[in-house]
């Protein structure tokens, strides 16, 4: 889509929303994990999606398929620059390059329960745009950044402040 298509989209779905609000609000399709095979995963969508996920092998994983909390910065970068894009369109910044890099630090002793006082999650996300477009500052590019990645769903959420529901069947 170009970037107009998309300004007209999110301007059209923005006017739906503002009239009926009650409409914003949306169940989002499952994700399921299925173990495959050591610490191998296969995670599939309502709709077919498939990936495969698996560990290092220095925690028992055959490193076949990214990690993960590798497919966690994947989707924070990914969202990051969606959002970065869509609002751009929205104010007809024409960009010629955007790369969102994703990155962090972890203490593998939460992860294995080593030390409970030790946090699994991963730590110093560090988000990294490299963004340009003709006639439009820096400053400007930063700012329209800086709004995008904190609209941005997959890092606005807030993993100890989200309410998380773990039903075992």
């Amino acid at each position: 889509m170009s970037s107009v298509q998309i300004r007209e989209a999110i301007e059209k779905v923005s006017k739906v929303l503002t009239e009926k609000p009650e409409k914003a609000r949306i169940k989002n399709p499952p994700a399921t994990a299925a173990l495959v095979d050591g610490l191998k995963c296969r995670v599939t969508g309502p709709a077919g999606e498939t990936l495969l996920t698996d560990m290092p092998a220095g925690v028992g994983g055959g490193a076949t398929a990214p990690n993960p909390g590798w497919l966690m910065r994947a989707a924070l970068a990914s969202c990051n620059a969606t959002c970065i894009a869509m609002r751009a369109a929205r104010q007809g910044v024409n960009l010629t390059k955007l790369e969102v890099t994703v990155s962090s630090e972890s203490d593998n002793r939460g992860m294995l329960g080593l030390d409970e006082s030790v946090s699994a999650g991963l730590q110093d996300l560090r988000v990294q745009v490299r963004i340009s477009a003709p006639g439009t500052s820096a400053e400007e590019l930063g700012e329209l950044a800086r709004w995008a990645c904190s609209h941005s769903p997959v890092g606005c959420t807030d993993a100890p402040s989200a309410k998380v529901e773990v039903q075992v069947e």
